[in-house]
Order: C-alpha cells, then structure tokens, then sequence
C-alpha cells in the first residue's frame, strides 16, 4: 500500500513541477509581450489559494494538481473592453504569438538541461557496463562474463543505463549493432549483434531481456533463501551459502544452477560445499527433476535464491563546465529516441513503449527511492518527452497551434473558425487513441 500512495505522490509531484514550468513559460512570454494575462493556475477545477496583482492577473493553486494552465485576455473567447484590445492575445502580431506559444515546451528544455545538469554536477550513481552473463543473441555474438562495453555503433557508453538505452533503442528498430568491448585479458573486441533476430511485438524492456545481456551487479551470490517443501529440509538452511557443486567453485547462483544441471544425476547425490556462518560443511544432496516455472523441467536440488538489491559501482560526476557539455549530450541521444519512438509508432501502427498514468507513476516511485539524482534525471527525461508532445502538430496541442500560425503568415490571414473545428476534433480523437494505448499498455505490462 505504501508502494500505491508512494507512487501516487511522486507522479504528483512530478507532474505539478513540469506542467508550472511549462505554463511558465508562456505566461513570462506573454507578459514580455504585453499580453493580459488573466489567471495562472498551477492545477484545475476549485481555487484552494488564490492572489491578485496589481495588474489583475490571478493566481491560483487548484483543488487538483494535474497539471496547470495560464488563461490570457482573448476576443475570440470573451467581449473584451476597447480599451484593452491591444493587450489581447489575438491582437498581438503572428510572430509574438508564435514565439509565446512556444516558450511552453522551450521552458521545459530549458528545465531538463537544468535538471541534467544539476544531476552531473552532484553524481548519478549507476552501474559499471560490465557483462556477468551472456545468453541468446549476446551468447551467440561471442560475449563473454567480463566483457566491459566501451561504445555501441561509435556511441560511448559510461554506465550501464547508457548500454542499455542504446541497445532498447537498436532492438526496437531491429537493427544490428557494433559493440566494442574490453576484454578481461586487457585486449579490445568487436561483437556484432544481431538484433535484426529479434520477435515483433516486443516492448524495450522484454526486447532487452531477449538480447541476453546481463550485468556483473545483477548476479546475486549462490545464498539460499528458500527451500522447496520437497526439498533437502534438514540438511541445508536458508542464509547457507554454497561454494562449490562436486567440487567446482561456484561464486553466483547462476553457476550454482548451471552446475548443478551439467553435474546432476537421477538417483545420485549431489556433493556441495556449504559455508554456515564460521563453519565449512560437506554434504551429500539428492537432486531432483523439478518444473521451475517455464514449463520445462530440469534436475535441480529445490532451492531459492536470497534476494538483495544490487548495489551502484560507479558514478557518473562531472565538473560545472564538462557538466553543461554532458547534459547537452544526453539531451540529444534521449530526444533522438524519443524521436525514434514517435516514428515507430507512426510506421507501425503499434506503441508497446509508451506508457500512461500507472507507468509513469510507478517510474517516479522507482526513480525517488534510487536517490536524488535519478529522480532528477526521471524528471529531466519526463520534461523533454513534455516539450517534444507539446510540439507535434497536432491540433488542441502547442504545435498545432504553430502550425495554424505559420499558415496565417504564408497566407496573410487567420485559419478560419471552421477549420479550427475540424482540427480540434481530430487533435482530441489522435490524444484520446494514444490515451487508450497507454492505459493498454500499463494494464498489460503487470499481467505479462
């Protein structure tokens, strides 16, 4: 329950930052302009607080903090006095107008720089690109446990979350990358994966696992957290820690389980070397055939492992100045793949990366607890995402109003009042199908 309310303020939170800073960012255009600004709102529906300026402007925190709004002096929506018409918004030359619809998502560019920035300065921690396992594609592109990933297709890579956008991004175009790796020997690699083989119909995440890479840090060690009820009872114990299997030294569960399928034999033991606190044990385990939950049945010996969260090894921490060049940088490759995406769901006709409310909700949650730098850098990437929707010309949105705008200077006039209409409509009816893919999508990522 606290995880729902955790997420639930966060995504609060998050949004209610974004949106002011958007709205901001019209409202100080706007006012440089000479426009009549009526109310700011952070929120909509019933005033909780409200001040009035000298200048008559309102502003007001709303009973629900979804968002926000600035509403300007406007002809076209109210009688407004002559003596005022030349502070109205329809008034205000073409360029203005585009220029104060604009500042919106250019206010939210200037925040994710601010954001990026601050983040680099103060460190994000994350961790090292370093390979602990290799299976499917990576298995058959020659990766080895070890493998340090310098650069994907010329692209540097400093952490793992820098690897792992870069290769999200080339599985959902199903391309095949060049990846440079150091070795364990000291020697340099080229690995060329082959994400061309991947299935359709995958989101990142589930195109990512299919990729088979999996870093050092996410191999826990071989500790046992559960026993099965047909399992050695009596004889291991959870928090036994098993250092070798028939005499080969195991280090993670992962070659724990590996080795005790190549060493398993039905109707032999199994010799394990166990470490209980101070004490070195030898025993001998009956394995077992055993579903473990994928349908396909294997000798193991009816153990868990003891989950723990995997801790950062590195830290990605720059100076004032290379902080600025970083975050110039990130923002680029994150609105390349945004960009990406948005061509993808148009050639496609499918959106599986795209996520709604809970999504969005849950990454904030997510983001908070990793620490003060993710949550930073999950707000910068949230106020890019704003500020690029915000300009796609769409009708209803920012961009679409540019696009109207920059018909009214070729043609010399206003779009008529009909044509408004029928892009107000067809604006609602392409954000109302997008709504419904995300909710889709945030109502099928639990059940899968």
């Amino acid at each position: 329950m606290s995880t729902f309310f955790g997420s639930i303020w966060w995504m609060v939170v998050s949004i209610g930052i974004l949106v002011t800073f958007h709205e901001f960012g019209h409202f100080w255009v706007a006012r440089r302009f000479g426009v009549h600004v009526l109310r700011f709102s952070i929120g909509f529906g019933k005033p909780l607080l409200k001040r009035v300026d000298r200048d008559g402007t309102e502003y007001v925190v709303s009973m629900i903090p979804l968002g926000g709004y600035v509403k300007m002096l406007d002809e076209r929506e109210f009688e407004v006095d002559p003596a005022d018409a030349h502070r109205a918004f329809n008034r205000k030359p073409v360029w203005q107008r585009m220029l104060i619809t604009a500042a919106g998502p250019a206010a939210n560019f200037l925040l994710c720089f601010v954001l990026m920035w601050t983040m680099f300065t103060i460190g994000q921690p994350d961790y090292l690109p370093i390979v602990g396992r290799a299976d499917m594609l990576a298995a058959q592109a020659g990766f080895v446990p070890g493998d340090r990933l310098l650069s994907i297709d010329g692209e540097r890579v400093e952490t793992w979350t820098d690897a792992a956008m870069l290769l999200s991004s080339a599985a959902m175009e199903r391309k095949p990358v060049q990846v440079e790796v150091a070795r364990d020997d000291g020697g340099h690699s080229t690995r060329n994966l082959p994400l061309q083989q991947l299935a359709g119909g995958l989101d990142e995440t589930a195109a990512l696992g299919r990729i088979g890479l999996v870093p050092k840090q996410f191999l826990l060690p071989p500790v046992i957290g559960s026993i099965a009820s047909d399992g050695p009872i009596g004889q291991l114990q959870v928090g036994d820690r098993i250092v070798a299997v028939d005499g080969v030294a195991v280090t993670t569960f992962d070659q724990l389980a590996e080795q005790t399928r190549t060493h398993a034999r039905a109707g032999e033991p199994l010799r394990l070397d166990v470490q209980r606190g101070n004490s070195q044990l030898h025993m001998d385990v009956q394995p077992k055939l055993r579903d473990p939950g994928n349908g396909k049945p294997a000798m193991t010996i009816g153990i868990g492992v003891q989950q723990q969260p995997a801790s950062f090894d590195g830290l990605r921490r720059y100076g004032p100045i290379d902080a600025a060049t970083a975050s110039g940088h990130e923002m680029w490759k994150q609105a390349s793949a945004s960009l990406s995406m948005l061509r993808r769901i148009v050639t496609s006709g499918s959106a599986p990366e795209v996520s709604g409310p809970v999504g969005i909700a849950r990454y904030a949650n997510e983001a908070a607890h990793l620490g003060l730098a993710w949550f930073l850098f999950f707000l910068a990437i949230l106020s890019l995402s704003l500020g690029i929707m915000n300009l796609l010309p769409v009708p209803i949105l920012d961009g679409g109003h540019l696009l109207y705008y920059l018909i009214e200077l070729v043609k010399g006039s206003p779009v008529s009042e009909r044509s408004l209409a029928v892009g107000q409509y067809i604006g609602l009816t392409l954000l109302g199908g997008l709504m419904c893919v995300a909710f889709y999508n945030d109502l099928l990522r639990p059940l899968s």
